[in-house]
């Protein structure tokens, strides 16, 4: 495809993840606004839909509540400027996964660095857009934040597509040269980077499986509190949707402290809290319904839930070890260690930055602290996932041995005894066999000539016909014509 083409359609990606995102934030405010407010006020509408936007993509917000808001009531004015810092998850996930995929289309099609230029260049270009465009007096955030944050979330998975969509198939240039590169190493050797990889990819997809199980069991278990702080927040129609939007772009938030929990470290929310399958210290909570699955108590046994990210570790191990290459004699060590260590080195990586996008604030004074902590979630995670990848990546292999799976160049010994030897006989080689006493059934007459050559009347059990001699004679005389030693 043409490089032109390519960028073209990078630049269209970036220009389709941006107005995604804020349209999905845009529309229901514009219903709000029609709908829920008696007096909207029109030139709020733009910078509220674009705050939302930034928060999703890790721009801290600063709301600052008016003199009359406050007053009518009562809130302290010490309060009156609100940092948010949370991100709803929702809205990075969705740019993160487009970045990606454009990325890798564009590697997919000969220009990976055409394309991730083009969709990061046009990304940033509508970034600084919205950013110059947004601030307003209550709704504000920084400049150079609005742009370098949303630019590098597209512009780093953008990069990771095009790279792993260059190493699928190719580009002729640097991916090959260090394919090339890797593949020079010993055999043992070969597979341990894209094995690494490939197994950090799959730990990070199990513990987002077990953290969303995580969260819809909660709801399932506490869905009488949930329930109930649904029907204290007397919200209308209206209302009640938008708290339910709300709570949706906020869902793989949840699901990443459900993944700290479940590691054990658990996460605040607030200060001085904890809330960790060995205990939970929490105070006053604010009344949003989703809050409600958080329990009040422990039970000893939601300590086995420490056994989840260790089952991921021994299913990622599993599924390392069958794609290593078998050897003849006993399987080297050093590779599964390695591969095993790193793979739990990088888990605890993708820990430290589940914790780092999943912590922030939520409002003033003790809710300005909530999430996980980087430092003990990546050590849990590192250390879970070790166990398990150790179960199955340093123990021998279970089932047949290895010889069975192995192919063999030599070839195996007959097991039956050799033809005896008989010497070579000239005359018998060029004449045939000298033929015999013709037997009743037997012999010439009635097993190698066609039976055309037999008199109709013939007996099968009575002697040779003379057309049968006559045959006879006939192919001896041209054996001898053929055979000039012969004939004398």
């Amino acid at each position: 495809m043409h490089r032109l083409l390519v960028a073209l359609l990078a630049a269209l990606d970036a220009v389709l993840a941006a107005a995604g995102g804020i349209a999905v934030v845009l529309a229901p405010l514009t219903l709000l606004w029609v709908f829920g407010i008696g007096d909207p006020q029109w030139g709020a509408l733009w910078p509220t839909s674009a705050a939302i936007w930034h928060l999703g993509h890790f721009v801290p917000v600063t709301v600052t509540l008016p003199d009359t808001y406050l007053a009518a009531t009562g809130i302290d004015p010490s309060f009156a400027t609100i940092g948010l810092s949370l991100a709803p998850l929702a809205f990075a996930a969705f740019t993160a996964l487009f970045a990606a995929r454009s990325g890798s289309r564009a590697a997919e099609a000969g220009a990976a660095v055409t394309g991730w230029v083009s969709g990061s260049i046009v990304f940033a270009a509508l970034a600084t857009l919205v950013a110059v465009t947004a601030n307003a007096p209550l709704v504000s955030s920084e400049l150079w934040p609005s742009i370098l944050l949303p630019s590098l979330l597209f512009a780093v998975p953008s990069l990771v597509g095009a790279f792993v969509g260059s190493w699928r198939v190719g580009d002729d240039g640097r991916v090959d040269a260090l394919r090339a590169q890797i593949q020079r190493m010993p055999r043992a050797w070969s597979g341990v980077p894209e094995l690494a990889l490939r197994g950090v990819a799959l730990t990070t997809l199990g513990l987002v499986a077990v953290g969303g199980v995580v969260v819809v069991a909660g709801l399932i278990a506490r869905s009488t509190q949930v329930i109930g702080l649904y029907q204290a927040s007397n919200a209308d129609g209206i209302g009640a949707t938008v708290i339910a939007l709300g709570q949706l772009v906020y869902l793989p938030t949840l699901v990443l402290w459900a993944i700290a929990f479940t590691a054990g470290p658990g996460f605040a929310l607030g200060t001085d809290t904890a809330i960790t399958p060995a205990a939970t210290q929490v105070g006053a909570l604010p009344g949003i319904p989703v809050l409600g699955a958080i329990p009040d108590t422990t039970s000893s046994w939601l300590l086995l839930l420490v056994l989840l990210p260790v089952a991921v570790g021994a299913l990622t191990g599993w599924i390392l070890r069958s794609r290593m290459p078998r050897t003849d004699g006993p399987e080297p060590v050093g590779p599964r260690l390695v591969v095993a260590v790193a793979v739990a080195v990088l888990t605890g990586g993708v820990g430290a930055l589940i914790a780092v996008a999943s912590a922030g604030s939520i409002g003033p004074g003790r809710l300005a602290q909530t999430g996980p902590q980087p430092g003990p979630l990546a050590l849990a995670l590192g250390v879970e996932t070790l166990v398990g990848l150790s179960i199955l990546l340093l123990s021998p292999r279970v089932g047949a041995h290895d010889d069975d799976f192995l192919v063999h160049d030599e070839v195996p010994a007959f097991s039956f005894p050799a033809r005896a030897h008989e010497p070579f006989d000239r005359d018998q080689h060029m004449t045939g066999p000298a033929p015999t006493a013709p037997v009743p059934g037997r012999g010439i007459a009635s097993e190698a000539w066609p039976s055309t050559y037999r008199e109709p009347d013939a007996d099968d059990t009575g002697p040779l016909s003379p057309t049968d001699d006559e045959v006879r004679e006939r192919i001896r005389a041209a054996w001898a014509d053929d055979d000039p030693d012969r004939s004398r």
